[in-house]
């Protein structure tokens, strides 16, 4: 008889996420801060999922089953209707609850849902409010950015859409990427990972952001499983270990630069490191703080530059810390080195870019459509890395 064929590796992806466990979930934040910042560690032993630093965590949450309940209640259903989704070619059923926990985005609410509960209103004045939305880009995207699905149920009281056109209408609940805050050098299989729980108010209701609550109060450690899978990234270190790098990463931006200066210890890398570091208050928002402070005592952080804009009258940011530094992080441009930035686009990434570009014309003496050039150029070489959302 032939010998009985090994069993088959299962390989974890996007479509096929590793059940991890949380084994550490911690506030790291202090009393008095405006966020609640907490360090999580997932266990991936078992999954052969592999990372480089630089690279994100991807975590599908489910929502918070207390808003599933209210839709529920408001949608008059059960819960237990039989719904159906496509995927990968095959239909899949489950029950209504389900759906709306584990599967479909119920606090952004879109047009497409929206011209939804327009088909299926019965009183005339929800259809007349729901026509001036849809006929108005500017008023609907302000009106729907406001609002999750709950929202739109409480105010047009007529538009019952059935459970399967529901659903239908609604988005996925997509996974959300996390930076990884760790070197595989150092801790493994154990992924550290830096999260503001996001909770805050709109249109008179309590929100919660999905994912972050659901890893801070829905998981019970060590016990539920978290589904996850390893993103690839092109964020990362350079292959010289002698090259220097300057990482700019306020907040919770500053945890791809913890993984780095992990893996550059590891490593032996002989390159010099740098820091520049923002949050509102030292006290309380100094993330990681005795780490890094460890760090520049020993002389792996080279050097480590602090932004609090509010421990003095005058708020002040990474790009003001960098501005003041020009001439030193122009010699280090100058000499080869790599230049990351990790955090917010909207404002401090755009802000960060500003300053780079003075920078450069400011000190090397060029024009500024010769220093936009030069710093496109470093894009290029891989030498100006940028992971804002």
């Amino acid at each position: 008889m032939p010998a009985p064929s090994a069993p088959k590796e299962v390989a974890y992806d996007k479509n096929h996420p590793f059940p991890a466990k949380i084994v550490e979930n911690r506030i790291v934040s202090g009393p008095g801060s405006r966020n609640e910042t907490r360090h999580f560690v997932l266990d991936l032993r078992g999954s052969g999922l592999r990372y480089t630093v630089g690279d994100s965590l991807g975590v599908y949450p489910t929502n918070h089953p207390m808003l599933v309940e209210e839709i529920l209640a408001a949608l008059g259903a059960t819960g237990e209707e039989t719904v159906r989704f496509e995927r990968s070619g095959e239909v899949v059923s489950m029950p209504l609850r389900e759906a709306l926990l584990s599967r479909c985005a119920i606090t952004q609410p879109t047009r497409r849902l929206l011209a939804l509960l327009r088909e299926v209103a019965t009183a005339a004045d929800d259809c007349e409010r729901i026509d001036a939305l849809l006929a108005d880009e500017k008023a609907r995207s302000d009106y729907l950015e406001q609002r999750e699905l709950i929202d739109l149920f409480e105010e047009f009281p007529s538009a019952r859409p059935e459970p399967q056109s529901l659903v239908d209408g609604l988005g996925r609940l997509n996974p959300r990427l996390y930076s990884i805050a760790s070197s595989p050098l150092v801790h493994g299989a154990f992924v550290h990972l830096l999260v503001a729980v996001v909770r805050y108010e709109t249109n008179n209701r309590n929100r919660f952001g999905v994912c972050s609550t659901f890893k801070a109060e829905r998981v019970e450690s060590g016990v539920t499983p978290v589904p996850v899978f390893v993103a690839p990234s092109r964020f990362g270190l350079p292959e010289n270990d002698a090259a220097d790098i300057i990482m700019i990463g306020p907040g919770t931006g500053v945890a791809p630069f913890r993984a780095f200066l992990q893996e550059r210890e590891a490593r032996r890398a002989t390159g010099r490191n740098w820091l520049f570091f923002g949050g509102q208050r030292r006290s309380c928002d100094f993330l990681y703080g005795d780490e890094f402070l460890a760090a520049h005592e020993t002389g792996l952080l080279t050097r480590l530059d602090l932004a609090f804009s509010r421990d003095q009258p005058r708020k002040v940011y990474v790009q003001d810390r960098l501005r003041e530094q020009a001439g030193e992080v122009w010699r280090w441009i100058r000499g080869g080195a790599y230049v990351y930035v990790c955090g917010d686009a909207k404002h401090m990434a755009r802000a960060v870019d500003e300053a780079l570009r003075d920078i450069i014309a400011e000190q090397g003496e060029m024009s500024a459509d010769e220093a936009a050039a030069l710093l496109q150029t470093l894009r290029r070489e891989r030498r100006y890395q940028r992971d804002v959302y």
